[in-house]
């Protein structure tokens, strides 16, 4: 396996009224917000256009279930097929089955201390 995380895919964390959330981050931060939250774009060191995803979600969300922690990571990949089956080999627990989007592949974890990780292998064209 050439690479495993690429970069990150985004931030998601807990709050008790997501749209406040948004609209303070807007108005101090300069946020660019939407329904999901702020999408931030940048190139990788091949110039290739990426995004990372930052986006409050509802204190009740199940989303992050197993993991009862208010954030969950999610981390871009190269290859989450390939990834997921090298990871449970390598003991980790795998949290469901892998979804497919027109805008990528996702996959979910739990890392040592029962972190809810999703792992996504991005198609970053389908945000233009």
């Amino acid at each position: 396996m050439k690479k495993r995380v690429t970069g990150i895919g985004g931030l998601f964390f807990k709050t008790k009224d997501p749209q406040a959330s948004k609209d303070w981050y807007k108005k101090h931060l300069g946020f660019n917000t939407d329904a999901y939250g702020c999408t931030f774009w940048w190139k990788d060191q091949d110039g290739n256009d990426c995004s990372t995803q930052w986006s409050p979600f509802a204190e009740d969300t199940k989303y992050y279930e197993p993991s009862k922690k208010d954030f969950m990571f999610n981390y871009r990949v190269e290859n989450l097929k390939e990834l997921l089956v090298t990871l449970k080999e390598e003991g980790v627990t795998i949290v469901g089955e892998m979804e497919e989007y027109d805008y990528g592949k996702f996959g979910w974890i739990l890392d040592n201390d029962g972190n809810k990780i999703e792992l996504w292998e991005p198609v970053d064209q389908a945000f233009k």
